[in-house]
Parts: C-alpha cells; structure tokens; sequence
C-alpha cells in the first residue's frame, strides 16, 4: 500500500495534504482498493462551510457506496471535476490526479488530530 509520509490521515480513510489554509482531499490507497472499481464520486457540497467529521459526499463503486467525512472544518472551495467524466482516477492515482475537494480550513488546531502516516498504516495493518 501505498502512504506518503508527507500527508495526514483519518480513520475513515481520507488524506489531507495542508498549502497554507487550504486543505486538499481525498481517499487513500487502501480505501480505493478495498472499495474496488470507483464508478461515480458526488459532491454536493460545494461553496458549503462544513463542520469536522460531517459528511461532504460519497463514492460509488460497483459493489458499494460509501460516505467521505471531511478531516477538518472549513468550506469547500473545489471539487475535482474531472472525476466527474474519469472517476476511475480516484483508483489509479488517488494521491494526485483523484483528489476530490480542496476546503478552506477555518480551525488549524483540527491537523493536530489527524494520524500520521505511521499511525495509519498502524492503524490499516489491524
């Protein structure tokens, strides 16, 4: 599996990569190879200031859907609209070309409790 240290982690299995205020989101490896083939990604919740841990779309694959909760608090200033004609991206390149929101975070305090990548490979290995 692939975890690059220099990102943030949740338990819910998305990555955060902080540039100053603006936060960019998406699902990990694992995520995508557990969901298996990704064939829809919706964000409905774009222009929208979310709280922590709320819920800011979902990811279909063939067999499931499933929800993403956002890592931080702050508005949702992008969505990844490329994903709307290829979201199998979110497979093959979940780190770059399948991130999926960039938010504008409003708590830095909040990075803090993200997991490193060591805490979530802990965390993934069981």
């Amino acid at each position: 599996m692939n975890t690059p240290s220099e990102l943030k982690y949740t338990k819910d299995h998305e990555w955060v990569k902080i540039e100053g205020d603006i936060a960019t989101i998406g699902i990990t490896d694992f995520a995508q190879s557990e969901l298996g083939d990704i064939v829809y990604v919706e964000v409905d919740t774009l222009d929208e200031t979310l709280d922590i841990e709320e819920v800011f779309g979902t990811v279909e694959a063939v067999k499931t859907v499933s929800d993403l909760f956002l890592p931080l608090s702050g508005e949702i200033v992008e969505f990844n609209e490329s994903l709307e004609d290829e979201p199998e991206k979110v497979n093959t390149d979940p780190y770059g070309d399948g991130w999926m929101i960039k938010l504008k975070f409003s708590d830095a305090s909040q990075i803090d409790n993200l997991l490193s990548a060591e805490d979530y490979k802990a965390l993934i290995s069981g």
